[in-house]
């Protein structure tokens, strides 16, 4: 088994326990597309992460040899070319379920920060630019009593969901076909015009690559946030950007960039952004759970049972 990037040890047990020979990064830096098609053909399986692109040359080359299943250790799986795995015949798993409550957190978070300007906030404490408790000092937006728009429903968005009726807050979500749910609104464009917090839950495909641009953010009040902890490409980073210098939207949370790890440096002046690097589902417990279930996955393959963490092509 080869395991591409630095696992905890706890989460290798399902392959020490199955007595499969595991192979591990020595560091914890990608491996280059060079070197991920030359060392797929020697292993039967592969654990890997969302920063490792598993493409069709990669998979034609393991396909080649002895490579069987491919196991990301993440929900989205848009790194591995999984049409090209069910054609090579290389079954692809990922790790739903596991996550979804430590994302929703980080996410709820960013709704908070992002509205409450705490950001900025600490910044000035930091920087030696608090003067004392000021009457209109850092002003933000009342969390409890707002309207919270989902843009995604899956196990994420209503784990979101959840946490923002806690709060108080209206929760309207959209998705491409009815849910049945109460606070379904059929029109995007409608949920962004309402809410005062828009968070993205949906997975980066065609249809969903740019869906946040300069007309959807126009579209949202001046008073309202974004919140993304998806995939960086699912907004127009341009667009939000040039927003919040705009005062088109109130602030921003930002979990996830375009072409990470780069990043866009008109990101680090942006006013009223909250930025994080890409730790939606960074807890000890859950990277152990990830893990784990990836490497079950694996091993359910190699021994002939269909895992139920298969991805379907």
């Amino acid at each position: 088994m080869l395991v591409t990037r630095a696992l905890p040890d706890e989460a290798l047990e399902p392959l020490a326990a199955a007595g499969h020979e595991v192979v591990r990064c020595t560091g914890d830096a990608p491996f280059s597309g060079d070197e991920l098609a030359g060392l797929a053909p020697g292993f039967d399986g592969m654990v890997c992460v969302l920063t490792d692109r598993i493409d069709e040359r990669v998979l034609e080359a393991g396909a080649a040899g002895r490579l069987r299943v491919v196991a990301n250790a993440a929900v989205g799986y848009d790194n591995v070319d999984v049409p090209a795995a069910a054609r090579l015949g290389v079954a692809v798993c990922n790790t739903p379920g596991v996550l979804d409550d430590t994302t929703a957190d980080l996410a709820f978070l960013l709704v908070l920060a992002a509205m409450r300007r705490a950001s900025d906030a600490e910044a000035d404490l930091r920087a030696g630019r608090w003067a004392g408790w000021s009457f209109t000092d850092h002003l933000g937006r009342d969390v409890h009593g707002a309207t919270l728009g989902l843009v995604g429903f899956g196990r994420i968005g209503r784990a979101v969901a959840r946490r923002g009726a806690g709060f108080g807050m209206t929760v309207l979500h959209h998705t491409r076909h009815p849910t049945g749910v109460p606070g379904y609104v059929a029109r995007l464009d409608q949920l962004l015009g309402q809410a005062d917090a828009v968070s993205l839950h949906v997975p980066l495909t065609g249809s969903t690559r740019g869906l946040i641009g300069r007309r959807e953010l126009d579209l949202m009040k001046p008073t309202a946030v974004l919140v993304n902890t998806s995939r960086g490409e699912v907004v127009d980073e341009a667009a939000v950007i040039d927003a919040l210098h705009r005062g088109a939207i109130f602030g921003a949370g930002i979990d996830v960039f375009a072409h990470e790890p780069a990043f866009d440096p008109r990101w680090a002046t942006a006013p009223h952004a909250v930025l994080l690097p890409h730790i939606g589902s960074a807890t000890i417990e859950t990277r152990v759970r990830m893990g784990r279930l990836a490497c079950q996955g694996v091993c359910d393959v190699l021994a002939g049972r269909t895992p139920p963490n298969l991805v379907r092509g």
